[in-house]
């Protein structure tokens, strides 16, 4: 579980510098150059993205049950993931009308789904991983809605092309997921177990 929480500390912590650390981080942009810093937090956030995906396929056969969730969980982490997918979609196609409509797609996708599987995996180490993932995206959303208030961020006009191609997108990966690429990335088929 130490891993895990280290690979957690240093890329949640990372992405939390314009939550918490906003001067800060203007600082050492301002000091490393802007090519430079992108270099280090890069790097860093692989490292720690690396040690959340190690250090979960450790802890997760190991770790204590809090909760045996009932199957309809599963059912509603399998919708959500429809959605959450979506708004990632929308993150690359930003001038679809969600993302228009949101203005963080990508937070709202990790917290979507974070709180997906939090409700349908029940051990020490999921409530450990989906908790903070839920968590920092919802610090996230309130830092950045602030932040756009207070810069008078303007968003594009919504496009319909880009539109359909976020709910396009996101609807393939979703497909992809159920019909097998979520079982060969994580080891755990979505559909396992469920009636059919």
């Amino acid at each position: 579980m130490a891993v895990l929480v280290l690979g957690l500390v240093i890329f949640l912590g990372l992405h939390s510098t314009r939550i918490f650390a906003e001067r800060g981080r203007a600082k050492a942009i301002a000091r490393l150059g802007e090519g430079p810093w992108k270099g280090v937090y890069s790097v860093l956030s692989l490292i720690g993205f690396a040690l959340i995906i190690w250090g979960f396929g450790q802890a997760r056969w190991n770790a204590a049950e809090l909760w045996t969730p009932p199957i309809w969980t599963r059912h509603t982490t399998i919708l959500l993931m429809l959605f959450s997918l979506i708004l990632i979609g929308a993150y690359i196609f930003k001038k679809s009308h969600i993302a228009v409509a949101v203005h963080h797609p990508m937070v709202w996708g990790v917290a979507i789904w974070a709180a997906g599987h939090l409700i349908a995996n029940g051990s020490a180490a999921d409530v450990l991983l989906f908790g903070a993932f839920l968590v920092w995206a919802a610090a996230d959303l309130v830092s950045s809605y602030s932040r756009d208030l207070l810069n008078a961020v303007v968003y594009p006009a919504p496009n319909w092309g880009a539109t359909i191609g976020a709910v396009g997108l996101g609807v393939v990966l979703w497909i992809a997921l159920l019909a097998g690429l979520h079982h060969w990335l994580f080891g755990v088929s979505p559909m396992a177990g469920m009636p059919g």
